[in-house]
């Protein structure tokens, strides 16, 4: 069965649609990256250590704080 004529032109225009809101999320992601890349190099890397180590150490301290405060909640149920 044949298309029409706007069911085509609606598919090209959800196609350009979709490939310009693709790049500009990469965009936002990877500018929002390099803002969080410097902050975290700048302000909370400790001497010597990579931003990626940072970001692990930071994660993994998280992860505890987590943990404990869901210790904390369900020891007061």
């Amino acid at each position: 069965m044949a298309k029409s004529k706007i069911v085509k032109a609606n598919e090209k225009i959800a196609e350009k649609v979709v490939g310009t809101f693709e790049k500009i999320e990469d965009t936002v992601v990877g500018g929002y990256s390099k803002i969080e890349d410097a902050f975290v190099d700048r302000y909370l890397a400790k001497d010597g250590e990579t931003t990626a180590d940072a970001k692990e150490r930071l994660k993994k301290e998280q992860e505890k704080r987590n943990e404990e405060a869901k210790q904390i909640t369900q020891s007061n149920r």
